[in-house]
């Protein structure tokens, strides 16, 4: 199993697929406590929005946010909710 810091550099180097992989091993396992769990969960998120696929990152946040509501998916959730709600009217009316 990967660590979490393991998983962030997959992150850092681009390589969402297996840092989702590895990560599931964490949240698949049951001895993690609720603090690498948390960070699992934002991990995860962050692989499946390196992967586009925006829906399943926002799913992650929330459930991390679920067990640390002061940890960084909080911001990542925000963030992402902004990109998703930003509207300019001036594409739409040429």
């Amino acid at each position: 199993m990967k660590t979490i810091q393991e998983i962030k550099e997959m992150l850092s180097r681009s390589e969402g697929q297996a840092a989702l992989e590895a990560v599931g091993e964490i949240i698949d396992s049951k001895d993690t406590d609720k603090e690498k769990l948390a960070m699992a969960y934002y991990l995860r998120g962050n692989a499946y929005r390196q992967n586009g696929n925006v829906r399943m990152a926002l799913n992650s946040y929330l459930e991390s946010m679920d067990l640390d509501p002061d940890g960084p998916a909080a911001e990542a959730y925000r963030h992402l909710q902004e990109l998703l709600d930003f509207y300019n009217k001036d594409y739409y009316n040429p």
